[in-house]
Parts: C-alpha cells; structure tokens; sequence
C-alpha cells in the first residue's frame, strides 16, 4: 500500500492544509474500496495498484475536484480587470501614437523606425500597465470582505437593449479609430503650427486640401469619444458613421485624382522617380480608400436592418 500512501501525499500537497486530513481519509477509503473489491475474485498485484491510480487521475487533477484552484484575480472581478486592461493599452496606444508622430516629424528619422517607436513603446508602458493592473486586481481579489461594485451597483434600466451581436462596438475598434484621426491631425498641422518644413511630406496642393479637410477628422475623432462612451450602436450614431466615412472616401479619392500627395524630394519617396512616386501614391489611396467605402455599405445595410426590424408591428 506503499503507492497508495504516496498518491494520498501527492494530492494532499495540493490542497489547503485545514482540508488536507479530511479529504486525504476520503480518498483513501475510495481507493481502497476499489482495492477490496478486485480482491475479493483474485489476488492484488501491484499492477492493479497501479492500473487504479492512473485511473483515477494525476493528483492535481484529483485535487482540483475537491478544492477548485484559486485564480488570481477571482471571477467576481474578471470582467472589471479585462475592461480597465483593455481601457488603459487603448489610451496609451493612441498616446503613444501621439508622441510617436511628434518626434518622427520633428526628427524626420525612417519610417520602419517610426513603425518600431510606436511598437517597442506601446510594449514597454502595456507591460508597465499590465503589470500594475494586475497586481492590483490581485490585492483586491484577495480582500474578501470587499465587494465588486460593478456587480453591486446597478440599475436593470442601464442596460443596454436586447440586439444583435454586431451592434456592440468594441474597445479595439475604437481606439483603432481613434489613433488613426489623431496621426492624420497631427501630420498635417504640427509643420503648419510649428513652422518645420523640414516635417512636410505632402505637396502643397494636398496640405491646402488636407488643412481644410480637418473639420472632418475632428469629427471623426468626436465620433470615437462617442463611441467610447456608449458602446452601442444608435441609428444616429450609424447615420454619423456613414457620413463620416463618405467624406473620407470622397476625400481620398480626390487626393488620387487631382495629382500627386507626396513631396517629390522627401525622405520617405527617395528612390523613386516622379512618376513612380505618383503610381505608387494613386495605388495606396485607392485601397485605402475601400476601408471606408466598406463601412458605408456595412453601415448602411445594419441601418436598413435596424429600421425595418423597428417598424416591424408586434403580433400577439
């Protein structure tokens, strides 16, 4: 019964130790009834010891039957932690964003360096903030006498109606958004506000556009923020979305049209002859342009849905 000793050990490691007796008696008279009950027909072996424990499972496995493991942030928490995570890596990927335009235009290194400052920095802060966050779930988990407010205090008038999965926005999408506005701001008016030319990749014709364009990426931006606070499709919100994305669709496809975007001696198209430049630039904007062509017609065909499931009469 050696084996059986150990495999009773070995489980009991596992285990809280004001349990540890109670549950390891348990587990002994189980296996040994199995025992006993193999030797009332035929002599017990070894191998039938044996052959009964692996049935039984590994001894953590077998633990976490009777005492389920403690996760480190408990259930009760999850879902706060996973909001404020996903909240907190947003709003330092659009800072870092920020930052990271600033010091390329104000610098003018590579763009592959531009690409890794935004990498390794969202990286090195995400970790940070991970790691804190974390640590601070942990404590709060761990404080029993605490309760989640966010399971506490709530009202059933706040939440939000019943619809289809798609009408949900998500963080990732928003703040996706938001950093992308906020890099086009930022690289069309840092070297009219601060007077670098040095910082301006775009021909004079496309920066006059684009200056003047602005109004719409604000108001994407605005769109964001909204979007953050409600998290939930409203036709309004819909109607805004499609407005939005048909400007810039429109907007795109002029800056294809009307001539070149880009500065023929700027660091970002050496290399390349005018006419490559021009090539590659129509190109580039004209599949950037079907991003948001797409979100009008999705837009517009959810807004048809919503509208006729709306007007649909209730049959009793």
């Amino acid at each position: 019964m050696e084996l059986v000793k150990r495999y009773i050990a070995a489980v009991q490691r596992q285990l809280p130790a004001a349990e540890r007796e109670e549950i390891g008696r348990e587990l002994e008279a189980n296996i040994m009834d199995t025992l006993d009950a193999i030797a009332e027909h035929r002599p017990l072996t070894k191998e039938d010891t044996v052959q009964i424990l692996q049935q039984m499972g590994h001894p953590r496995a077998v633990a976490a039957q009777f005492v389920a493991p403690k996760p480190l942030v408990t259930a009760e928490f999850l879902p706060l932690y996973k909001y404020t995570l996903f909240m907190v890596i947003g709003i330092l990927f659009v800072i870092q964003v920020v930052s990271t335009t600033v010091n390329w235009l104000h610098t003018g290194f590579g763009l592959l360096l531009f690409l890794k400052g935004i990498l390794s920095g969202l990286i090195e802060d995400g970790a940070f903030a991970f790691t804190v966050i974390t640590l601070g779930f942990i404590v709060i988990s761990r404080a029993k006498e605490q309760n989640c407010r966010s399971a506490s205090d709530w009202q059933p008038e706040n939440l939000p109606p019943a619809g289809p999965h798609w009408r949900h926005i998500s963080l990732q999408d928003i703040f996706t958004d938001l950093a992308t506005y906020t890099f086009l701001l930022i690289i069309i008016w840092y070297p009219l506000a601060f007077n670098e030319p040095q910082a301006v990749f775009f021909s004079d014709s496309a920066l006059h556009f684009l200056s003047w364009f602005s109004p719409v990426i604000v108001a994407g931006i605005a769109l964001s923020v909204w979007q953050l606070r409600a998290r939930w499709w409203t036709q309004p919100m819909q109607i805004s979305n499609i407005a939005v994305n048909i400007a810039l669709v429109m907007a795109i496809l002029y800056l294809a049209m009307s001539g070149p975007l880009l500065q023929v001696g700027a660091d970002l198209t050496s290399g390349l002859t005018p006419l490559g430049i021009e090539r590659v630039t129509t190109t580039a904007l004209l599949i950037l342009a079907c991003f948001p062509a797409y979100e009008v017609l999705r837009d517009s065909r959810r807004l048809l849905l919503s509208r006729a499931t709306a007007i649909v009469p209730k049959t009793l």
